[in-house]
């Protein structure tokens, strides 16, 4: 019978790990020397310190370290939390540099040519731009911490950044700490960058980039409680000629409102809400906008639409829109309260029964639903058939209409005479 011979065993061996599966100790100090010794080489010829960061990228890992790059770049070392200078590493080396953009001078023309190398090496290492966005998200919750005219520097690279676009508004949400906020001083930062940013762009740059970074409603989140309110931020936008960006936010604020009204609205009436209730929701909405009787007029009507499921028979859905909207005209007569927003509903009514088929042959008998329960008046009718109609279906609804038009004319007559008599 054959024994089992036993495998030999590694013991006391010791295995190499592979050269490529060692992990670097993450030194930032270390970068940091490094760079440091590259920008004081350069003695502040902007060519030069341009080359050095090109060519270094090459040998140094600007992929791990590239939030050290921008710290020496920005505050010539290393930003310890509150925006002090690190002075970790060799007692004596050097742990900051002079030649940074915060020893540059306080004007734009100054402080331009060393801000326009960022845009230079990012084009070179694309990666950076992301790095760049994450310490602007870090360096602005430090601003109380900076000296002013660090804080001024830093406002006027931003803008530039901004306007060349290598940077996102995004940055500005960290802003919104309350330590930043409460003594004005998010908001006074966030006007300087604006206004740089809008005198080397424009103002369509900006508006199209607070839209895509959701901020374009968010702006007076920025400004302490006791000045967040529209009448101080027009006056503080105006008087650094940045009033476009009023009435950008108006509109970008309304839309916010008019969104999570409709959300409101939809959900109250799919709960069975009563009428109290949803006024409330409507009158709260109105009061944090600047919304006409018209435009709140137009939200009702697609909220009440849309918290329905119609039915997809043309011949079911007329009755099930005249029994939901019955339902639902006192809510309309709240806030039908002049001759315009009455308009405004046949006008909403009128468009939505051209672009939903189905209502095409209903749009009569909500109208006259809308009379009947004092929703619109029949002056309101009138203007609309004679002048006031859109084009969306114009025909086919006029057609609809003008029997009970008629009638409604020779009541007015009728009525008219019997006064003379």
């Amino acid at each position: 019978m054959s024994q089992k011979v036993e495998k030999p065993t590694l013991q006391g061996q010791r295995l190499k790990t592979r050269k490529r599966d060692e992990k670097e100790k993450y030194d930032p100090v270390g970068f940091r020397d490094k760079i440091l010794q590259g920008f004081i080489e350069s003695g502040g010829d902007l060519e030069k310190l341009y080359k050095f960061i090109d060519t270094s990228g090459n040998k140094l890992d600007y992929r791990r370290y590239g939030e050290v790059l921008f710290d020496v770049f920005i505050a010539g070392g290393i930003l310890a939390p509150g925006g002090s200078i690190s002075t970790e590493g060799d007692a004596d080396g050097p742990h900051k540099t002079d030649i940074c953009l915060f020893n540059q001078g306080c004007t734009l023309e100054e402080l331009k040519p060393m801000a326009l190398l960022v845009p230079k090496f990012i084009r070179r290492y694309k990666y950076l731009e992301r790095m760049l966005e994450d310490e602007m998200k870090k360096i602005v919750t430090y601003l109380k911490g900076l000296q002013e005219d660090d804080r001024t520097k830093l406002s006027l690279a931003t803008g530039l950044w901004l306007a060349v676009g290598i940077l996102s508004p995004v940055i500005f949400i960290n802003l919104s700490q309350e330590h930043l906020v409460k003594d004005g001083l998010a908001a006074e930062w966030l006007i300087e960058v604006l206004v740089v940013w809008k005198d080397e762009k424009d103002m369509n740059s900006i508006k199209t980039s607070l839209k895509t970074a959701n901020l374009g409603s968010r702006l007076l989140e920025f400004f302490p409680t006791n000045k967040r309110n529209i009448d101080h931020f027009t006056i503080v936008m105006k008087k650094h000629g940045l009033g476009e960006i009023v009435e950008y936010y108006k509109t970008q604020a309304n839309n916010e409102v008019r969104k999570e009204l409709t959300e409101q609205l939809e959900e109250g009436i799919k709960s069975e809400c009563n009428l109290k209730e949803l006024i409330s929701i409507v009158k709260e909405s109105k009061e944090r906008s600047s919304f006409s009787e018209s435009e709140i007029v137009s939200i009702i009507w697609f909220a009440v639409m849309g918290a329905m499921d119609w039915n997809k028979k043309e011949e079911l859905v007329g009755e099930q829109a005249l029994r939901h909207l019955r339902e639902h005209s006192s809510l309309f007569a709240a806030f039908t309260v002049n001759a315009k927003s009455e308009l405004t509903l046949v006008q909403r009514c009128q468009e939505y029964c051209y672009d939903n088929m189905n209502f095409m042959k209903v749009f009569q008998k909500i109208v006259i639903l809308f009379y009947k329960t004092d929703v619109i008046s029949e002056e309101v009718i009138i203007k609309w058939y004679k002048v006031a109609h859109i084009s969306k279906g114009k025909s086919v609804f006029l057609d609809q209409m003008k029997k009970f038009v008629e009638w409604l004319q020779n009541a007015e007559e009728e009525s008219d005479s019997g006064e003379e008599d």
